[in-house]
């Protein structure tokens, strides 16, 4: 025994209404991008360096060091160096070697850009080798 089932003509009836679930999942995806995006877009972040707790290296038998003062005056180890003499002190100190490591030491109150002048003028110079010298410390802040 069959039964069929016919409730009138075989095609759809066309609905004119729009369809906003598709529009709704995609404006969701879009706040949930903008909400993880927005706060990597910062770009004024303050930071407070930890002091260094890294153990000691061994040091050199005769290490150059290059210190620039609080006066931004640079001393070459124990002598007195102009910005434009860095270059030939340099190569005295060293005997020509540019592959030996330079020590670079500066004040506290010498500020970055100041320390990045005396950095550009070193590699300008040949020696890329350059280490950061600071005061040891025994447990981190």
């Amino acid at each position: 025994m069959a039964v069929r089932l016919h409730h009138g003509e075989d095609d759809l009836a066309e609905s004119h209404e729009i369809n906003v679930t598709p529009f709704i999942d995609v404006m969701l995806v879009l706040l949930i991008i903008f909400m993880v995006a927005a706060p990597l877009a910062t770009v004024d972040v303050p930071v407070d360096l930890p002091a260094s707790t890294a153990p000691r290296q061994p040091r050199p038998d005769k290490p150059v060091y290059l210190t620039v003062k609080a006066d931004l005056g640079l001393t070459l180890g124990e002598t007195s160096v102009a910005r434009e003499g860095l270059a030939p002190a340099l190569q005295a100190a060293t005997g020509g070697d540019k592959e030996k490591r330079i020590f670079l030491r500066a004040a506290k109150t010498v500020d970055y850009g100041a320390l990045m002048e005396v950095m550009n003028a070193l590699r300008a110079a040949g020696y890329l080798k350059v280490g950061l010298v600071g005061l040891e410390s025994s447990e981190a802040k």
